[in-house]
């Protein structure tokens, strides 16, 4: 595979045949990136720009150099450099809209990657219109004696220039958010191959092969970083949060998913009777195991009824049914998972207990309209509840022997389970200007 095209006498003879390659490689990557989430719109963007400098190598250089293409063809060739560019920085948009921003402005970073996605749309038009300056004035322009002097490098230089100082200028703000480690090191990999990947149009076709690898190189070697460390954190919260979550989280972003709004849900608190005196009792590494199963055993329930675990708490541990991800009967799979959890804790602590410290566990549940969202620093955040549900259901907890699986009024109506209950005294609750009325969940499967 040489240069054929009369039109670059320069290049006639000369072995394309390493274009061809990376070229391949650049499509490789689109691929794979869409294979390892086709449903975020995140990584369509992403693969939509490595496929199009594929098909920009592919298109200018293999085939615009070595087969004999017209000029004005050459020019709508530069359409996909454009597209490359502009899916690039809608990559960027959508991985900032991933992160939360606190309090920091982001209307900034936002109408700055729109401006470069401006710049990408000129730098297509002039390709168009202007196709021999590109290809003579601006395309591998450091292999010329003078690439500086022509005015027509300037013209095309200026609008890929200012897209590039969009995308770097706009993921420098991004890291002033302080992303979590898995988006810090993808962002990282990304500011330090975009000079390599938008240099390799001007530093001449003896070089431009070499500099457009490193630039792949460097964003690929991040990537695969970025997807291990995410495979991890994955497969250690899977035990805890719905697949339902994550799913709406790389659909939508985290700072959608998880805005602040009004959900009418269903707690459900649990904790260890008797842990305190038996962690005083027993070895740390003997608590921390016996911990680890408790959890392992609550998030498995969690998991099965698409619930979310808020908190973990020394013992106890606080789940959410209906929320992120509103459930019309969050109530019945609420009652369902408080009674799941009760006979997956009692093998737990069955296990763990001994004659003279005995462990149990008790469940207390509440329904009613709860407030959700993402509260905290820059740098940290949390998923937060708060409502009057979330401190009754607390409450019903704390007052459940062991055992027991304590209902508010309004859990039991909406989840419709009156032939399992047993009615116990209202109790008062801070809070509540009545008693609340309570039942007990019985357990008929031990009766």
């Amino acid at each position: 595979m040489t240069g054929n095209n009369p039109l670059f006498p320069e290049y006639l003879g000369v072995d394309l045949s390493q274009y061809a390659l990376v070229a391949l490689m650049s499509l490789g990557m689109a691929l794979a990136f869409i294979v390892a989430d086709r449903n975020s719109p995140t990584s369509r963007a992403l693969a939509v720009a490595f496929a199009f400098i594929g098909i920009s190598i592919d298109l200018g250089i293999v085939v615009g150099v070595q087969y004999p293409v017209p000029m004005w063809l050459l020019g709508w060739f530069g359409v996909a450099d454009a597209v490359a560019m502009g899916a690039l920085l809608e990559w960027i948009l959508r991985v900032r809209r991933t992160v939360p921003a606190g309090a920091l402005n982001t209307r900034t970073g936002d109408v700055v990657l729109r401006l470069g996605q401006v710049a990408a749309a000129l730098y297509a038009v002039l390709s168009v219109v202007l196709p021999e300056a590109r290809a003579r004035q601006f395309l591998g322009a450091l292999g010329e004696s003078s690439p500086l002097s022509a005015a027509g490098f300037w013209l095309f230089a200026a609008p890929i220039a200012f897209g590039c100082v969009c995308a770097l200028g706009s993921m420098l703000l991004l890291l002033n958010r302080r992303p979590d480690r898995p988006e810090r090191v993808r962002v990282v990999a990304m500011i330090v191959a975009i000079p390599f990947m938008a240099g390799s149009m001007i530093v001449g076709l003896d070089y431009a092969a070499l500099v457009m690898i490193l630039g792949l190189m460097v964003f690929l070697v991040g990537a695969v970083e970025y997807h291990v460390l995410q495979g991890q954190r994955g497969q250690f919260m899977s035990r805890f949060l719905s697949p339902q979550v994550a799913e709406l989280v790389s659909r939508r972003g985290l700072a959608q998913a998880m805005q602040e709004s009004l959900q009418d849900l269903t707690v459900v608190c649990c904790d260890l009777r008797g842990f305190t005196a038996y962690a005083q009792a027993h070895p740390s590494p003997q608590v921390l195991r016996v911990l680890r199963e408790y959890y392992d055993a609550v998030g498995a329930v969690v998991a099965r009824h698409g619930a979310t675990i808020k908190d973990f708490a020394g013992d106890g541990v606080l789940v959410l049914v209906g929320a992120p991800l509103a459930q019309p009967d969050h109530a019945r799979a609420a009652v369902q998972v408080a009674r799941e959890i009760r006979t997956a804790v009692r093998e737990v602590v069955r296990r763990a207990s001994s004659p003279a410290y005995v462990l149990g566990v008790g469940v207390g549940a509440a329904s009613g309209p709860v407030t959700v969202g993402v509260i905290g620093s820059s740098g940290r955040y949390e998923y937060t509840a708060v409502g009057p549900a979330v401190n009754l259901a607390s409450r019903l907890c704390e007052l459940a022997r062991d055992g027991e699986v304590l209902l508010a009024a309004a859990t039991t109506e909406q989840a419709q389970c009156h032939d399992a209950l047993e009615s116990r005294a209202p109790v008062a609750v801070k809070g509540y200007a009545e008693p609340v009325a309570l039942f007990n969940l019985q357990d008929l499967a031990a009766a």
